[in-house]
């Protein structure tokens, strides 16, 4: 099963969530080889890959996601996947952090933005995002 959009039930435990305090978003994406825009999309049948596609949606989003304040705090590239299903290879690792959970959903309700998703959607097999309460002074050890 793909995971493309948040379903309704997590979007209302994220919503029910402080709403006040920074957080961080961990994404990742798996890409499709072709990117697969909707009929009268300016992009469809156009011979763009995923990849194309979700560069397409960074670019375009960029000045949203900068005005709501978020930026991204690291980015990896996915080499092997050493604990945990293999078939969950990831093309894209990133987190980015709002100062606000209020920021992010600005973002997601922004009208420009919901038009630009359609480059996410084109190029995105599959995906995860998990909402993360960013610790600011980590402890010496894993977990602390």
């Amino acid at each position: 099963m793909a995971y493309i959009d948040p379903d309704r039930e997590a979007w209302e435990v994220f919503k029910a969530l402080p709403r006040d305090q920074p957080i961080q978003m961990l994404n990742l994406v798996k890409l499709k080889p072709r990117a697969e825009y909707p009929e009268g999309h300016p992009d469809h049948g156009r011979d763009l890959t995923g990849l194309d596609a979700y560069r397409a949606y960074g670019r375009t989003t960029a000045h949203i996601f900068t005005r709501v304040g978020g930026r991204q705090v690291w980015v990896g590239k996915p080499q092997v996947m050493v604990t945990g299903p293999g078939a969950e290879a990831w093309d894209i690792a990133f987190i980015a952090e709002y100062p606000s959970s209020e920021a992010f959903i600005a973002m997601v309700r922004d009208p420009e933005y919901r038009q630009l998703v359609a480059h996410r959607t084109a190029g995105v097999a599959d995906s995860r995002l998990l909402r993360l309460e960013p610790v600011r002074e980590p402890g010496d050890g894993f977990g602390e």
